[in-house]
Order: C-alpha cells, then sequence, then structure tokens
C-alpha cells in the first residue's frame, strides 16, 4: 500500500498516545528513544517541538525538533522517526522537508543540523538526499550533519 499526502501536527491531546504506539523495526531501535521518552522530554524542555507524522490521515511516525539555536550556531533536529510498517515509502524525506520549512519560516532557522549514529545507514541516506553535509562533527557516538537553509 503507497500512502501519500505527507502532513506534521503538533503532538496534541488527541494524538499523543498513538504516537506513543509507533515503533521501528529491531535493529533500530538501539539508535532511538521510544516516542514516549521524547514527548516526556519535551515537557521538560519546553524548546523542543514534537510533531506527529501523518499519511493519508494516518499516525505513521514522529519527529521532534529544538525552536532555538544550540550548538553549532543551528537548529537541532532531534528525533524523526517512521513506523517499521510505513518505511521505505518516502514519508520521512517527506516530513523532513516539511519540517525544515516549519523550522525556517517560525523560527527563522538558517542552518539546520541533526545528528544520527554512523551505523543507522538509512538515517544516513535519509540526510543526504535531502543535502545535508558531514563536516567531521562528532558528538559522542554520534555524528552530526548540517544543511543550510539561507547562506
Amino acid at each position: 500500500m503507497k500512502l501519500t499526502n505527507v502532513s506534521i501536527t503538533e503532538v496534541n491531546v488527541n494524538n499523543w498516545y498513538a504516537c506513543c504506539e509507533l515503533e521501528v523495526a529491531d535493529e533500530q531501535k538501539s539508535y532511538m528513544e521510544p516516542n514516549a521518552v521524547s514527548i516526556a522530554q519535551s515537557k521538560f524542555e519546553p524548546s523542543l517541538r514534537p510533531y506527529v507524522i501523518c499519511a493519508d490521515g494516518q499516525t505513521v511516525g514522529f519527529l521532534m525538533f529544538n525552536s532555538v539555536p544550540e550548538e553549532l550556531d543551528g537548529y537541532w533536529i532531534y528525533r524523526i522517526m517512521v513506523d517499521q510498517a510505513y518505511q521505505g515509502q518516502g514519508i520521512g524525506k517527506a516530513a523532513t522537508t516539511l519540517i525544515l520549512s516549519e523550522m525556517a519560516d517560525a523560527f527563522g532557522a538558517k542552518k539546520v543540523i541533526v545528528g544520527y549514529h554512523p551505523e543507522n545507514a538509512g538515517a544516513h541516506h535519509l540526510y543526504k538526499s535531502l543535502g545535508f553535509e558531514d563536516h567531521g562533527h562528532r558528538f559522542g557516538k554520534e555524528m552530526a550533519v548540517v544543511k543550510q537553509l539561507v547562506d
């Protein structure tokens, strides 16, 4: 089944639980916190913005970013995940494109950074396809890739 019409919506009282039920494949679990942990984190760090990813009206993923600049003088995407049943359909790429626009429009982001484990081939492919570049930045076990939205 091919899904279309990808949208993002802030996590709220009506969609948070469906978001918490989403899971990545077993081999991806070591790369990412569960969505419930990320949602809880956003309640204690008010600059974090959690979003649900929907495709054709179904809750299929989660993402979260920081609405203020951090390390490397950029805005960080903290999480992007698509449920294992919906991976490989372009949903992550479409949602990331939407969130990049949201970050630029709502918060004036000119540079966006995302960190991920170097072994996470899916994340590497996604970010490279969206124009993120590796400038050698490393934070613990994660690499950080950068995308300039505006020069």
